[in-house]
């Protein structure tokens, strides 16, 4: 994603920290904030033409990592809501990744939290949001994702948090009818979730599922000690989690699990400070930015995510992150949005 044409000029100088011997026991904040500033400078190299798909997400990840770190006002706000609006297709309502490209829940939803970060939902056709997402939901209460039809439990959690977003859910879709297809997803032997009914249960579908239930009102229909218990085996012991048995850790399941753990009150079930240093150790000293995982390059869509599971886990310097949303915590509380989260057991 290129955000060098959203940041504002520079008055010079820099604000980054020149540290050589920075380490990567304390959060290299600046170092942060220059990578997503300077991310995808190249228009020309091959890694900004290959995520074009990509890049209103890659919008939103850096928008909210910025905010999450107090420093969006690094960003051109007029010129980032500008290209979300060209993004709208005039035909579905849905969005696109960029211009050109079919619109889709996923770049749907990222959009509407950009323009939900800026205050500036007033600028889109939010009637015909609507009336994208309503015409994606299935008669056994699934979501496709776009009008290819491919079904996931990510698209029912694409199409409760826009239409939460935009206060227009219990008006719109059959959400008893979401509800129990999101339930046929959960498998009892672990209590987890898969992307449909059968699939295996993986961190990333329990968040959007988890999610979904705390959108919804339903977290009563979780057995959440059990559910709980599972997500907790994915930390290892270098600290980090994964997002199934058997698989190395990963930076974003510092989100996936760490989300679905705060959602449902048992936040404090795993090794926060082993977590804490896993995540820090994906800090690159020199470019910024996190990785996947040690010593790998960094890249923007772990870079939110590991700076949302730090304030997840209270890290300072960083604002309150919403589990539900990821959205920083004020936005919601402007929003007057209520995602249900179970007391700590």
């Amino acid at each position: 994603m290129d955000f060098t044409s959203f940041v504002k000029p520079s008055n010079g100088g820099s604000a980054g920290d020149t540290d050589e011997n920075a380490d990567t026991s304390k959060l290299q904040f600046w170092k942060h904030v220059e990578y997503i500033e300077n991310h995808g400078k190249q228009e020309d190299d091959y890694e900004y033409c290959m995520t074009e798909f990509l890049r209103m997400s890659g919008i939103y990840w850096g928008v909210t990592a910025l905010d999450i770190m107090d420093q969006l006002d690094r960003l051109d706000r007029k010129s980032i809501i500008e290209f979300v609006k060209r993004c709208q297709c005039p035909v579905s309502g849905g969005f696109a990744p960029c211009e050109g490209h079919d619109p889709h829940m996923l770049y749907t939803l990222s959009a509407v939290q950009v323009l939900s970060t800026y205050d500036a939902l007033d600028v889109i056709d939010c009637d015909a949001v609507v009336r994208y997402v309503v015409g994606l939901q299935q008669p056994d209460g699934s979501f496709f994702g776009d009008k290819w039809g491919e079904v996931d439990t990510r698209f029912s959690f694409c199409a409760v948090a826009t239409l939460s977003l935009l206060k227009r859910m219990e008006q719109s879709i059959d959400v008893d009818k979401a509800v129990r297809f999101v339930m046929s997803c959960c498998n009892q032997t672990d209590g987890g979730f898969g992307s449909k009914p059968g699939a295996e249960s993986h961190a990333g579908l329990i968040y959007c599922c988890v999610g979904f239930l705390s959108l919804t009102q339903q977290l009563h229909l979780l057995d959440v000690d059990k559910l709980g218990w599972w997500l907790c085996e994915r930390q290892l012991p270098s600290g980090g989690l994964n997002g199934r048995p058997e698989k190395l850790p990963d930076v974003c399941y510092s989100w996936w699990v760490l989300s679905s753990l705060t959602i449902m009150g048992r936040l404090h079930w795993i090794s926060a400070e082993k977590l804490q240093q896993f995540i820090l150790s994906c800090q690159d000293t020199e470019t910024g930015g996190f990785s996947d995982r040690t010593g790998n390059m960094p890249d923007i869509f772990h870079t939110l995510f590991g700076i949302g599971g730090l304030s997840l886990l209270g890290h300072s310097g960083l604002k309150a992150i919403n589990p539900t949303f990821c959205m920083p915590q004020y936005i919601i509380d402007r929003l007057g949005i209520q995602p249900q989260v179970l007391t700590h057991a």
